[in-house]
Parts: structure tokens; C-alpha cells; sequence
């Protein structure tokens, strides 16, 4: 079974749910109650037909049998569209459920029905990021400080000019992340990718179906082509990487040796174990963890990229699905504990100027200041 001790450490209560078996029995009992809607809108099937499926997509079955029989299957669709039809008293009905579709289709429909909810998640906790990291830079902007480079001593910087970096870094990442959520879109193309079973209709239930699910229809099925997923993983990745340089900076700051800024005290966080001294930056710990973790997640969707078996491959898109789920879940997660953090620093500008004293390096800081202002312009022009 799944472990919450473990994946709510990495995540948040909120993409979890996003990605749970409930959020995905949902979403795959929407794309079967719309497809039918959208079969009726056109005429493929009559409305009395929909309704009746419709109805019998309405109650969410019980979920460790059904993922029994979805293991044993191979996929989902397949239990899952035979109960919906045992609900059904009329055969003739029963057998217009699914009609036109694939295992696939609902598969990746499903999942991008769940991956727009998270992606919701993530805008959303990332502006609360660059908010308070913009907030942060202009409030330091003059704050000197000991820049560092290669781990060492070098010249002066102002604090504000670190946190703008971060700043650009994460509205960077976001603004990619935004641009590749076009991946979100509907999947139907039937056995094959060709359209086939819906009476000619095809093109109208198509256009029908991503209206009732307020999906974005592609202009042709994607089947065999997942670039836009990897493309959709890929930026996640980037984004966690960006939350994890600031998570890794603010980690050696907190050094008992440096003590430049600490995390916010929070009761019953960031302590030990065995050492009641001990201060540990827990936040920048969920967010390093991640940015371990999700490089290789964004690399095994683009391993899946060839998608060699012609129309419908075998094991590489079923293999996208948990790995897509993870990197949004360890996102988010990262995001969640970083935005209170800065909400929060502890900033120590005192200690910032006695360690570059006692570095010996002078005090210009350069055109820091004016650096930091043209960072929060640009962001000005973003929000």
C-alpha cells in the first residue's frame, strides 16, 4: 500500500489528493460519463443511451479490488468500463460505453485531468515564492554581505542580490513550466489513432469531449508522440532545481560558522534527535531531497520518448503515469516548505557584515543595488 509517512514528507496533503486513487477513478469516470455526452451532442448515440451511462459513472467503485482487477488486466480501462457497464440493465446500452475509444485514451486522459489540477497547485505556491523572494531582495537590496564563489571568500555583494537570483531563478522555471503545460490536453484516437467506431462523427465529439472536460483538444491523437510530457516533466524538474538552489545556499548560510540566516523557529521542527543544540534547516532538506530525486524522474519520461511499437507502444507510456505523479508531488512539495521559509528568514545582517570584515575583501558591493532593482522590474512586469 501506499506509505504517508513517506510521500507526505516529500509532498503536500493537496497533490497528494491530486494524484490519488480517488482523484484518478474521478477523472477516469468523467472521460467515460463526457464521452458518452459528447457522443449524444452529435448523434452518435442517442441521449436517452448517455444518460443511462452517465448514471452509472456517477458512484466511484471500491478501490483495492478495483486495482486488483486493473493489475491483473494490465490497465485500468479494462475493469473499470466492464463495471460501468454491469450497472447498465440494457445490454444494447451497455455496450455503447467506451464507444470509439481505447485503454489509452483513458489512461491519458485521466491523468491529464489530474495533472491540470496540479499544475493549479504549482503556479500557485511558486508565485507565493517569487512574491516573498521579491520581497526579501528589495527589503535587502543595500544589505552587504560576503559574496562567495566556488565555496570560498571572494568580493562584496548585498544580500538582496542573492535573493534576486533566486528570484529570477524560480519566475525563470515557472515561466518554462507554464509554457509546457500545453502538454495538458485531450487524448482520443481510438485502437489505433485513427477515429474509428464514432459514425463519422469523430472530429464533432472529439471537439464536444474537450469542451465537457475543459481539456484543450490536439489537433490530431498523440498516442506514440510524448513530447509534450517530457517536455511537461521536464520543466517540473527544472523548477524544483531552482528551489533547490535556494534550499542549498540558505543550507550553508545556516552553518553555525557562518550564521547568516537561519530558517524561521517553528515549534517542533528542525531539531534532533540526539543533539537538543542542533538548529537543522528541515524546509531546504525537503527541497534538496527533491531536486535529487526529480532529475531522474524527467529523464526516464524522456526515455520513454521512442515509443518504438508504431501506433501504441508497450511499457513506455504506462511507465509515465507514476512518474509524472512524482514529479509534480515532489514540486509541490519543495515549493511548500520553501515559500514559508522565506516568508519567514531569519537574516542576519549583523553577522553578514562582521564576516565580510573579518574577510578583509573591502566594501564594494559593485552595481548590486541597481542589479537588484532591474531583477524586481522584471518581475514587476510578470505578475
Amino acid at each position: 500500500m501506499p506509505s504517508l509517512i513517506r510521500d507526505r514528507s516529500a509532498s503536500s496533503p493537496a497533490m497528494l489528493a491530486a494524484f490519488g486513487d480517488e482523484a484518478l477513478l474521478d477523472a477516469a469516470l468523467r472521460f467515460e460519463a463526457a464521452l458518452a455526452q459528447a457522443q449524444a451532442d452529435v448523434g452518435v448515440i442517442d441521449q436517452a443511451s448517455a444518460a443511462e451511462i452517465v448514471a452509472a459513472c456517477a458512484e466511484r467503485p471500491e478501490i483495492e479490488s478495483l486495482a486488483e482487477a486493473a493489475a491483473h488486466a494490465g490497465t485500468l480501462a479494462i475493469p473499470l468500463v466492464a463495471l460501468i457497464r454491469a450497472r447498465i440493465a440494457d445490454p444494447a446500452i451497455a455496450r455503447q460505453v467506451h464507444k470509439g475509444a481505447t485503454s489509452q485514451d483513458l489512461a491519458d486522459t485521466a491523468l491529464l485531468l489530474q495533472a491540470k489540477a496540479g499544475a493549479a497547485l504549482v503556479v500557485a505556491e511558486s508565485r507565493r515564492l517569487a512574491q516573498a523572494l521579491a520581497v526579501l531582495a528589495e527589503r535587502h537590496a543595500a544589505s552587504p554581505m560576503l559574496g562567495r564563489t566556488l565555496l570560498q571568500g571572494a568580493l562584496p555583494i548585498t544580500f538582496g542580490l542573492k535573493v534576486a537570483g533566486w528570484l529570477q531563478g524560480v519566475t525563470g522555471a515557472l515561466a518554462r513550466f507554464e509554457r509546457e503545460t500545453a502538454a495538458i490536453r485531450l487524448q482520443l484516437g481510438g485502437a489505433t489513432g485513427s477515429l474509428t467506431g464514432l459514425d463519422g462523427q469523430a472530429f464533432a465529439v472529439v471537439a464536444r469531449l474537450a469542451e465537457r472536460l475543459d481539456l484543450p483538444a490536439a489537433e490530431t491523437p498523440w498516442h506514440a508522440r510524448r513530447e509534450g510530457l517530457a517536455g511537461l516533466g521536464a520543466s517540473l524538474a527544472i523548477l524544483t532545481g531552482a528551489v533547490g538552489k535556494i534550499a542549498g545556499d540558505l543550507a550553508l548560510l545556516a552553518q553555525g560558522e557562518v550564521a547568516e540566516a537561519f530558517e524561521p523557529r517553528v515549534e517542533g521542527r528542525g531539531g534532533s534527535s540526539a543533539m537538543a543544540h542542533k538548529r537543522n534547516p528541515t524546509g531546504c532538506q525537503v527541497a534538496l531531497s527533491a531536486a535529487i530525486r526529480a532529475p531522474h524522474l524527467a529523464a526516464a519520461l524522456i526515455t520513454a520518448l521512442p515509443q518504438q511499437q508504431h501506433e501504441r507502444g508497450l511499457g513506455g507510456w504506462q511507465a509515465e503515469g507514476p512518474v509524472l505523479a512524482e514529479l509534480f508531488q515532489l514540486t509541490h512539495g519543495a515549493l511548500s516548505v520553501m515559500a514559508p521559509v522565506i516568508e519567514g528568514l531569519e537574516v542576519h545582517a549583523d553577522r553578514m557584515v562582521a564576516n565580510l570584515a573579518a574577510a578583509d575583501v573591502g566594501i564594494d558591493t559593485g552595481e548590486s543595488e541597481a542589479l537588484v532593482a532591474a531583477a524586481l522590474a522584471a518581475y514587476g512586469k510578470t505578475c
